[in-house]
């Protein structure tokens, strides 16, 4: 499998590469650093990694924390520890009364951000606000174009 040096790179150079031989497991490089990504055994799978979307789930995760510690830094506050859980299902959108769909299946992350130190209401609230503008989740609720070419 190609690989970069660790760490070698730009999000615009080669954002992962993915190999499948034999069963679902497939091994995956991403800037030098190698993933193991696979499926449950109740669908095929070998049970040897994390699936696609929980690796999706983590990204939103760790953008979300990541970003959070970056502004509470930057804003000198007092967050001394914060801790983003997402979770991933798929919802009927008449299941969903805060979704902008009228009809068919909606995929829902739901976050839960915990924040912790001495930090007031109004701080909270607005670290909560700043959640919702880390990088990976305006890329989730954006307009997204995934282009599929053949390789050689």
């Amino acid at each position: 499998m190609p690989a970069l040096p660790r760490g070698a790179g730009s999000y615009d150079d080669v954002g992962a590469v993915a190999r499948t031989s034999d069963g679902l497991t497939t091994a995956v490089s991403s800037r030098g650093f190698t993933l193991v990504a696979d499926e449950p055994r109740s669908v095929g799978g070998a049970e040897a990694g994390p699936t696609p979307y929980d690796y999706l789930a983590a990204g939103l995760a760790a953008c979300t924390s990541m970003t959070l510690r970056m502004y509470a830094d930057r804003k000198q506050l007092p967050l001394t520890d914060v801790t983003t859980t997402v979770t991933f299902d798929r919802v009927h959108a008449d299941d969903c009364a805060d979704c902008d769909h009228a009809d068919g299946r909606i995929e829902r992350f739901t976050r839960v951000v915990t924040l912790h130190g001495e930090l007031d209401r109004p701080t909270r609230d607005q670290l909560l606000s700043i959640a919702d503008r880390c990088p990976v989740h305006r890329t989730l609720e954006g307009q997204i174009e995934v282009r599929t070419v053949e390789g050689r």
